[in-house]
């Protein structure tokens, strides 16, 4: 689960500095919804919605971070299901440091495929389609 949860980290953070090259393979696409909630235990949860036609060469991911400022954290990350239909993606995380407020924020969503490569078969993220979007945290 760690690891998974590490390459997952990887890959959005990775997928950030390609997004404009990463926007959409054909048939996949990925939205992120204008609005974000905020709860006073330090929860963040964002959302929006997706598409993804094989997930035959590895499991697939939408991962997600948000930016307000000059902080950011990855919040969470959503096993995909890809079956060509428009599907709703949730990610919440506790985050602590960096505190966020309510008010504008950026959120960089990233759809990733984990395939298995070289020798060893170890999974390496395939980016599908990555999409910033402006939220607002109430």
């Amino acid at each position: 689960m760690r690891v998974r949860l590490a390459v997952l980290a990887v890959g959005t953070l990775l997928a950030a500095a390609t997004a404009p090259l990463a926007h959409a393979d054909a048939g996949n696409g990925l939205s992120v919804s204008a609005y974000g909630t905020l709860d006073t235990d330090g929860t963040v949860t964002v959302s929006g919605t997706y598409r993804c036609l094989d997930d035959t060469a590895g499991p697939v991911f939408v991962g997600s971070t948000l930016v307000q400022g000059d902080r950011s954290a990855g919040i969470g990350g959503t096993r995909a299901v890809c079956d060509g239909l428009v599907r709703a993606w949730t990610n919440s995380a506790v985050v602590k440091e960096p505190v966020y407020r309510a008010g504008p924020a950026r959120v960089r969503a990233t759809m990733m495929q984990l395939i298995p490569s070289g020798p060893l078969g170890l999974p390496l993220p395939g980016f599908l389609a990555a999409e910033d979007g402006d939220v607002t945290l109430r």
